[in-house]
């Protein structure tokens, strides 16, 4: 089941062009995985294991004025590979259209070494569609 994060724009977020800059894309990618992950896993996991980016595809189809809303969903649609998996997201406006639309490969690093760690089938039971 996909999660889901509603985000309104501020007018730190707005460029020069008059929409919410690229790199805050990215930021709010970054936050709904976070957020996911914060939701999903123990404390004991959330100690443990932290994740980090190794790639981002963004796709920017729209644009997103200050005080607007987007609903970002994401998801993991198969298996992690080793200690790494693709997470999807796109972030659609009230109206439905989409904005914005990734997928992220993300890496699961042991907090206490910094090393990769092998993603287990319990930590990324709850993730998968």
């Amino acid at each position: 089941m996909p999660f889901t994060l509603t985000i309104t724009a501020s007018p730190d977020d707005i460029d020069e062009l008059g929409h919410v800059n690229n790199a805050v894309w990215v930021k709010w990618i970054q936050d709904i995985a976070v957020t996911h992950w914060t939701t999903i896993a123990s404390a004991e996991q959330q100690a443990a294991y932290i994740w980090v980016v190794t790639r981002h595809e963004i796709d920017y189809r729209g644009n997103v004025g200050a005080g607007e809303t987007v609903t970002g969903e994401t998801w993991v649609p198969e298996p992690p590979r080793g200690a790494r998996f693709d997470r999807h997201v796109r972030f659609t406006g009230p109206d439905g259209k989409v904005k914005v639309e990734a997928v992220s490969t993300w890496a699961l690093l042991d907090r206490a070494t910094g090393r990769l760690q092998r993603v287990r089938p319990e930590l990324a039971a709850p993730f998968l569609t």
